[in-house]
């Protein structure tokens, strides 16, 4: 194996359904490059055939194909670190499975890093997904950019390139919990953004639920800002006061309309804003219960992800060395 100059990383997870359609498209797209690549692939605990067709393909194109197999599903994101961790070439892609970001778009992020850019990010032209999806990405986008100051068109599109020294910087990081291109985008220099391509589903369905996206969210504000927490902090000042000033007010309109025996006797029948705070006050031990969340996962350094096998060829310098020896 030639030491790549790309390095494409695939995250895998009960794609079995559409890995053929992907395999008879990506390769032929990157032969077109002209450049010496690589494709890892990283099996993120697929429940179906996805680990034996993977195999089947190394077994094809060992000579530029490597498959990393995790023992358990840990997520997209440790997915796509597990596969930073391992690469070889100058200037990494990282691709969907689903083929909803065309692999022929590929040149794209390329040409951009040839003009200069370090880090560039896909932003989907035509989307196909369903309005809810659409919806909620724009709103998220909005919160994201005013909470943290990461300027990002389109999140949620996977097809990204970085310079070797962003993705070196991300594999260090150590983070158990994170959101891979906001986190790069911290660490480059020239960031800039082109549009690609958007194609539905080949096969299969998202892997992103409702749930999964609003948690994926979370990560995104919480991992990269304090200002959530700042924010309720001084809401709640500006809630206490309000409501100390409202129950003054009651005070005074009962004690001149009702008299200040009835006045009194009725002051204590129900709490202003009860329900309202007492929500108010559940969102914020959430919202604090988040941050402190990521501090037990981080302070317990467990392994982010177990890697139960690794298929690949080994580099020919090494091989060399090892025959003459």
């Amino acid at each position: 194996m030639r030491t790549p100059y790309l390095s494409v990383v695939v995250p895998v997870y009960n794609e079995e359904a559409g890995l053929p359609a992907l395999f008879a498209r990506l390769y032929p797209a990157l032969d077109a490059l002209a450049v010496p690549y690589e494709v890892i692939f990283v099996n993120d605990g697929s429940r179906d055939r996805s680990a034996a067709l993977l195999k089947d393909q190394f077994q094809a194109r060992p000579d530029v194909t490597r498959v990393v197999l995790f023992n358990a599903n840990y997520g997209q994101h440790l997915a796509i670190i597990a596969g930073f961790e391992r690469v070889r070439g100058e200037r990494i892609v990282t691709l969907d499975a689903d083929l909803q970001n065309p692999p022929e778009e590929i040149g794209k992020l390329l040409a951009a890093m040839d003009g200069g850019a370090d880090y560039v990010g896909g932003v989907r032209k035509q989307r196909e997904d369903s309005w809810w999806r659409r919806t909620a990405s724009r709103l998220m986008n909005r919160l994201r950019e005013d909470i943290t100051k990461i300027r990002m068109t389109d999140q949620g599109c996977m097809l990204r390139a970085y310079d070797r020294s962003i993705v070196d910087a991300v594999a260090a990081s150590r983070e158990v919990s994170t959101f891979i291109p906001a986190l790069a985008y911290t660490f480059a220099n020239h960031p800039t953004e082109v549009e690609v391509a958007h194609a539905e589903r080949v096969a299969g369905e998202s892997k992103y639920s409702l749930y999964r996206l609003i948690r994926l969210n979370f990560d995104l504000v919480t991992g990269f800002s304090l200002v959530p927490l700042q924010l309720f902090s001084m809401f709640g000042m500006v809630v206490s006061a309000g409501s100390l000033l409202t129950y003054l007010i009651v005070i005074i309109e009962r004690l001149i309309i009702s008299g200040w025996r009835e006045g009194f006797a009725t002051l204590w029948d129900r709490d202003i804003l009860a329900f309202f705070l007492v929500g108010m006050l559940l969102f914020g031990l959430g919202l604090v219960g988040e941050y402190v969340g990521r501090i037990y996962q981080q302070v317990r350094a467990r392994p982010r992800y177990t890697v139960a096998a690794i298929l690949e060829r080994e580099p020919e310098t090494q091989a060399k060395v090892a025959s003459r020896v």
